[in-house]
């Protein structure tokens, strides 16, 4: 073999190394970014899929407020739903496992659903339904329960309030005021994708202060019941203590009572989910 042969030879061997070299170094970086870098896109669309739902619950919060306190007849709005799906339950879908708030006081100025006096035996029950989202991939339920916007992981105990429901108590008049609001549809309508909800107030019902009374002995209680698939009662129950300043009934540790003596006013919405 003359000179130049070789030298076309070898020519061609290190064109040929220099190709698989970088053939390799191609194939190693596609492996990388499948490897690492698509999880990591895919966790941080998952994250902006959850927060893109805890801000849509907290607008949807917003026209609950203007359905029940602001006497708005009816309300639209469009949101996008990503991840996951969005639910509607209704309060009266099925009272075995939806969640319920039980009101009691021991004056018996409030009555129960037969006409009756409240008692811890049979209060007061409320089944609020709740507006749910629920991602698989993200672990999360997120609701609109009652009036407030409630979240928690599905794989880890707890659960967290992003914002609250409008109740109030006023230590100077010692008079609670409590609003409890639930969702009526015609049957359980669940939706992804880009979505128009549509609400309207159906029912409302009051129930006046209690007189005062000579005595102060008399209580106030509230138990929250979970829906038996999802349980928000870590932050019902954070809300009850930490922002009403509510203490455990220690007769009755579900129940958390209010100071002795508080005057109650109770009012009960129904808004209607026409569209989703």
């Amino acid at each position: 073999m003359g000179r130049h042969e070789r030298e076309y030879s070898d020519a061609g061997v290190s064109e040929s190394i220099g190709f698989l070299l970088i053939f390799t170094i191609i194939i190693a970086g596609i492996g990388l970014v499948t490897l690492y870098g698509y999880p990591m896109l895919m966790k941080q669309q998952v994250s902006a899929d959850e927060q893109i739902m805890e801000k849509n619950l907290i607008v949807l919060q917003n026209d609950v407020k203007s359905l029940a306190y602001k006497t708005v007849p009816y309300k639209e709005t469009s949101l996008k739903i990503g991840g996951g799906t969005l639910t509607v339950y209704d309060m009266n879908y099925d009272t075995t496992k939806s969640s319920e708030f039980e009101i009691f006081d021991s004056a018996g100025c409030i009555p129960n659903s037969a006409g009756d006096a409240a008692t811890h035996d049979a209060p007061l029950i409320f089944s609020s339904g709740d507006i749910r989202y629920a991602s698989t991939s993200a672990q999360t339920d997120i609701s609109l329960e009652n009036g407030a916007v409630v979240m928690r992981k599905i794989a880890q105990p707890g659960s967290v309030m992003l914002a609250e429901p409008r109740w109030f108590y006023d230590s100077t008049t010692n008079t609670a005021v409590i609003y409890l609001i639930g969702f009526n549809t015609t049957n359980i309508i669940s939706s992804t994708g880009v979505r128009t909800v549509q609400m309207a107030l159906v029912n409302s019902t009051y129930y006046p202060s209690c007189p005062k009374l000579p005595s102060l002995s008399y209580t106030v209680d509230i138990r929250y019941v979970p829906d038996s698939n999802v349980d928000y009662s870590t932050a019902w129950n954070t809300y009850f203590v930490n922002t009403l300043g509510m203490q455990k009934d220690p007769s009755n540790p579900d129940f958390y009572t209010f100071p002795a003596g508080t005057n109650i006013v109770i009012k009960t919405y129904e808004i209607r989910i026409t569209s989703l």
